[in-house]
C-alpha cells in the first residue's frame, strides 16, 4: 500500500512541559557503594515479536536525535528509580531524555533517576503477549509515578495486546490524560508526540515517525541503507559515464 504524507499537526494545548522532579546528586558518583546490575540477565520478553520492532524504533529516534548531544535515546536497559534499592528498577523498551549528561549514562550503562536528575520526557511500550497485560497497568503507573511526560504504547497487531493499536498519553497532575489520535480513511491511526516534536503514526502494523514541521517521514536502518545503496549506484553509474566521455574526447583530440 502506498502511504501518504500526513498534514501538518498541531502539538496539543494542553500537553505540559515535561516533569523534572528533583536534582542531580551533589556527589558525582554516590551510587558506586551499592551495585545496580546492568541486566536481570533475562532475554528480551517475546524477543521474535518485539525484537525487530524494537530495533527499528529505537535506532530510528537515535539516528533523528543524533546531533543532540544532550539527547538520551535508548532502551530495554534498566532505569532504577529509588536510590540505595537495586530492585526499583524499570525497562522502557524505549526512552528519551533531553537535557542529560549521555557520557554519564553510557559510563554507568544504567539510568540512575537520582543521578540524571529527571526521569525521560518519552516512553514507549511494544506490546506482546507477555507484556501486555503489564504494560497497561504496573508499568503505566510507575511511569506516572516517577514522572515521565509521555507514555505511549505501539501494538503491531492492531489491538491483540492493548485492544488498540496506538495509545498516546501525557502527564497532568500525576496522572495520564490521553492524547487524541486521527484515524485516516486507509486505516493508519497517528498522534503527535509534544516531547519528541513527531508524529507517531501506525500504519499497517508499523510504527513510522513523521516530522509534521520538515514534512518528512524518518527512515529506519532498512530505508537509509538501501538509500545509500542506491546512491552508491548513481555515483558509480555517473563516474563510468564521465569516464566514457573524456575517453571520447581524448580519441577525438587525437585524431585532430
Amino acid at each position: 500500500m502506498t502511504t501518504k504524507l500526513f498534514p501538518t499537526l498541531t502539538p496539543p494545548a494542553t500537553a505540559p512541559a515535561p516533569i523534572k522532579p528533583g536534582a542531580p546528586a551533589k556527589s558525582a558518583r554516590p551510587s558506586d557503594a551499592i551495585f545496580y546490575p546492568e541486566t536481570d540477565g533475562e532475554p528480551l520478553p517475546d524477543g521474535q515479536h518485539q525484537g525487530p520492532l524494537f530495533r527499528a524504533i529505537v535506532d530510528t529516534l537515535a539516528l533523528h536525535f543524533r546531533g543532540r548531544p544532550d539527547v538520551s535515546v535508548n532502551g530495554n536497559t534498566f532505569i532504577y528509580y529509588e536510590e540505595g534499592n537495586p530492585r526499583r528498577h524499570i525497562a522502557p523498551d524505549c526512552y528519551v531524555a533531553f537535557e542529560v549528561d549521555v557520557d554519564a549514562i553510557l559510563e554507568r550503562n544504567i539510568y540512575l533517576l537520582w543521578e540524571v536528575g529527571k526521569p525521560p520526557d518519552f516512553v514507549l511500550e511494544i506490546g506482546s503477549e507477555s507484556t501486555g497485560r503489564t504494560d497497561t497497568g504496573l508499568k503505566r503507573t510507575r511511569y506516572a509515578a516517577m514522572g515521565c511526560g509521555e507514555y505511549w504504547r505501539y501494538d503491531s497487531t492492531g489491538g491483540d495486546f492493548y485492544g488498540e493499536p496506538l495509545v498516546g498519553e501525557y502527564l497532568a497532575d500525576g496522572q495520564y490524560q490521553r492524547f487524541d489520535l486521527i484515524r485516516d480513511t486507509d486505516g493508519a491511526i497517528r498522534g503527535h508526540s509534544p516531547a519528541l516534536g513527531l508524529d507517531l503514526c501506525w500504519v499497517d502494523g508499523r510504527l513510522r515517525f513523521y516530522n509534521p514541521y520538515t514534512g518528512v517521514w524518518l527512515r529506519d536502518f532498512f530505508e537509509t541503507h538501501d538509500l545509500l545503496a542506491t546512491t552508491e549506484n548513481a555515483l558509480e553509474t555517473a563516474a563510468a559515464r564521465i569516464a566514457e566521455l573524456e575517453a571520447e574526447l581524448r580519441r577525438r583530440d587525437a585524431s585532430g
